[in-house]
């Protein structure tokens, strides 16, 4: 495979989220040199047990920097025009420079002036503008900020995180799909970019599942009290262990009250609802219970599956090394080391996986090696279009994973026609179902369907009909691209191969987003981004210590859509070479595996079995939720999140406490405050219960302590720096009116927004398009009253 072969990334940032996401450039071929500081990449001494590593860099370091090289450099130097050391010229070759340097670190401006071709991908905690931009803050402090932790609660106790550092994760798979996206205008046109990529935004966009839409559509009432809750049936504890449900549909949770051994309560409908489950929530899991707590996993995931249920066991970085479908797969092997297991790259193209990785370079080894390289572009010339205009995408998706993938490349310009039926309409818009009392086309209404579907165009299709098949046949003629994330025997049932699909259209590609795979014994199991969490390992890192894991709420999702725009721009770049179409395979399951890969390697590397902590982390001590002043858990909470992560920080929060004897007494590397953990958590929520939090967070921040309050996900409308950046979009929609929902989580220099209209309608363009495609109105007539395209969905 040819990939990325011909691009050089300059990568001048540290920890997760930009190495991980010049560690996607690597895999597909790209040159990709790591310009460290004089010390290096902190991660390289990283490890979560804190021990000495003796003088060899962390395996984490290893697996996010193998088959990279690695200059010592300073950007500001590098990036000034004529040092006198040829540092300049460095940037010069490049075709992205990433960096994760604050606002004012050195004048992007200025060296995209110079180098006009250039794509700069600054990734910063809150982005380089608003009234956040200059604070300190960790991963904790971030999803405090974005509204992630708020709503993730048992009834009436403390909210708790995401393991697992998500943010990061998911913040380097986005910023990685928006850079090459960017640099294939650049190849095309000569303009350059500034993208301007925050952590916050992208927190907020893949843990919230879009609650702020929903409370839009419901008029946007006050936001008070606590807004918490708990999914169930989720995870359970079974025999030997936990098991994983997901049951978003009516149906699944009748079959799974089926499974439990209860039709009797299929019958009363008594607990149907979620709210009426949380309401009598200690009755409802001692009924599920008694079923998982006297069967093992296995033979839970055995029939759960037989009854189409989504199902999983809970794994840790132990445990998922035995999964008989990840094992077929082989969705984990050596690193080059030899020294720990790593996942392989989340995506297969023409069924083969990107080449194996090369060992990461230690510091500063090609110093002096670097050779010169001429980036393939034209000088600038004609209009600054959006990167991804001319190109269409046929999106047969469903419910987020699929039509988050295909949204990404809306707003990046393509032409996305989104394609269901009245027979079976996306699975997403059930959720509309929420909103039925207020309008009567409820479908209408999902604020995940509203919001993961903007900028594109809609047609209903009944796929199963002779005739909406061929229209179907004739869209792929016309495309670029083919995505789908069902279960592999939908498509196969329709006769959609890659075979067929290439005797449509050779130019077409066709990316499938099976959840498990499309070989292996788990290929028909299905799956949600829940399912995902529970294998990969998410989920055992999530929840308090004394509880039981938890899901996160969502993140697998946006992370296998955006693992497959990414999979799908370098097989269009793969396609300048070859001039054909590419079949591209994203098992969801793959995509998550690479956001856990740490939980395997500390396993594997050091013998480390992660666990999860409540809200702490080994990233930060002190860590955790304090309540302060006034605070009531679900009238008026008062949560105050503080994170310490750097010796600084902590000599910054003594300070700001006075220098207490039972904090001084504490040593200020981070093993010392993680070890001392509960007696410094003792002292500081007496501190703060006697304190206003908001007073406490202002201070703590001009003190240069990450601390936030937790943000209702309901009111991010109103976010100061959700408002300053236009992350949230208004878009005008014929049933739910003019409402806010999120763009992208990173901004453009060269576009001001990227939402341009509502999500379509149900069969919203079914006209338009077939006109396109040469159907008058007669035999668009004719389709209606054959039902093979509509505007309602049948049967209501």
């Amino acid at each position: 495979m040819h990939g990325l072969k011909e691009l050089r990334v300059i990568d001048h940032s540290n920890e997760i989220a930009g190495p991980y996401c010049s560690k996607l450039f690597a895999d597909a071929g790209a040159d990709v040199i790591k310009l460290e500081v004089p010390g290096g990449d902190p991660l390289r001494a990283w490890s979560v047990t804190g021990n000495d590593l003796g003088g060899q860099d962390g395996a984490l370091f290893r697996y996010l920097n193998a088959s990279k090289r690695s200059v010592i450099g300073l950007l500001d130097e590098t990036a000034r025009e004529g040092d006198g050391d040829g540092s300049d010229a460095l940037i010069a070759s490049a075709d992205l420079l990433i960096e994760d340097l604050p606002p004012g670190a050195y004048d992007r401006p200025a060296l995209l002036e110079r180098h006009p071709g250039l794509v700069i991908l600054s990734i910063t905690p809150f982005g380089l503008t608003g009234p956040m931009a200059e604070r300190p803050a960790t991963d904790f402090t971030i999803q405090a900020e974005s509204g992630s932790i708020s709503s993730r609660a048992r009834p009436g106790g403390e909210p708790f995180l995401a393991g697992g550092r998500i943010g990061a994760w998911t913040g380097g798979c986005f910023a990685a799909a928006a850079a090459l996206a960017a640099i294939r205008r650049a190849q095309a046109t000569g303009h350059g970019e500034h993208i301007d990529f925050s952590l916050h935004d992208v927190t907020a966009l893949v843990t919230n599942c879009y609650l702020d839409l929903m409370w839009g559509i419901l008029g946007r009432p006050p936001a008070e009290g606590a807004f918490a809750y708990i999914e169930t049936p989720s995870v359970e504890p079974s025999s030997d262990g936990f098991v994983g449900f997901t049951t978003y549909s009516a149906q699944q949770l009748s079959d799974f009250l089926l499974l439990i051994e209860r039709p009797d309560l299929r019958e009363s409908g008594e607990f149907d609802l979620i709210p009426e489950r949380l309401a009598r929530l200690e009755e409802w899991e001692s009924i599920v219970h008694a079923y998982t707590q006297t069967h093992t996993t296995d033979e839970i995931v055995e029939l759960a599956q037989v009854l189409r249920i989504p199902v999983a066991p809970v794994s840790n970085g132990q445990t998922v090394l035995d999964q008989e479908q990840l094992k077929a797969r082989g969705s984990f092997i050596e690193d080059p080391s030899g020294d720990f297991k790593r996942p392989v790259p989340p995506y297969r193209m023409d069924g083969a996986a990107p080449d194996p990785p090369r060992p990461a370079p230690r510091l500063g080894e090609h110093g002096g090696q670097i050779e010169a390289h001429e980036p393939r572009r034209p000088r600038p010339g004609g209009a600054r279009k959006l990167p991804l205009e001319g190109m269409r995408i046929i999106d047969t998706t469903s419910w987020w994973a699929g039509p988050i993938a295909t949204h990404m490349l809306a707003m990046l310009g393509a032409d996305v026609i989104h394609v269901e039926s009245i027979q079976k309409i996306d699975g997403s818009r059930s959720i509309g179902g929420t909103f039925a009392a207020m309008h009567e086309d409820w479908w209408e209404c999902s604020f995940i369907f509203l919001s993961a579907n903007s900028n594109k165009r809609g047609i209903t299709l009944d796929l199963s009909n002779p005739r909406g098949m061929a229209i179907f046949d004739s869209l792929i003629a016309g495309a670029d691209a083919l995505v789908e994330n069902f279960s592999p025997r939908v498509m196969d049932g329709f006769g959609v191969t890659w075979e067929k699909v290439q005797a449509l259209n050779p130019r077409c590609h066709y990316v499938r987003m099976p959840a498990f795979g499309l070989d292996g014994p788990w290929r028909e199991h299905v799956g949600f981004a829940a399912t995902m969490e529970q294998m990969a390992g998410m989920s055992w890192l999530t929840g308090h210590v004394d509880d039981q894991p938890r899901i996160q709420r969502g993140p697998c999702d946006p992370l296998a859509g955006m693992h497959a725009v990414f999979a799908l721009l370098v097989a269009m770049a793969e396609r300048d070479h070859t001039g054909r179409g590419h079949f591209i395979e994203c098992a969801m399951i793959e995509g998550a595996l690479n956001a856990t890969a740490e939980q395997v390697i500390e396993y594997t590397a050091y013998g480390n079995l992660m666990q999860r902590q409540g809200n702490r982390s080994p990233e930060a001590a002190p860590q955790g939720l304090y309540p302060c002043s006034g605070h009531h858990i679900s009238e008026n909470p008062q949560w105050l999140a503080l994170s310490v992560a750097t010796e600084t920080q902590w000599e910054a929060l003594l300070d700001w406490l006075g220098r207490p004897d039972w904090a001084t007494q504490v040593g200020a590397d981070l093993l010392s405050r993680r070890s001392h953990q509960d007696k410094l958590d003792e002292g500081l929520r007496r501190v703060f219960a006697e304190r206003e939090r908001d007073v406490c967070v202002d201070e703590l921040i001009a003190a240069g302590v990450p601390a936030a309050p937790l943000v209702d996900p309901r009111t991010l409308t109103a976010h100061p720096q959700c408002v300053a950046r236009g992350f949230l979009e208004e878009v005008d929609h014929p049933i739910v009116g003019r409402q806010t929902t999120m763009g992208a989580p990173f901004r453009f220099a060269s576009t001001d927004h990227w939402l341009e209209r509502a999500a379509p309608l149900l069969g919203q363009h079914n006209a338009d398009i077939l006109r396109e495609l040469g159907h008058d109105q007669a035999e668009i007539d004719e389709l209606i009253a054959e039902k093979v395209i509509g505007e309602r969905p049948e049967g209501l």
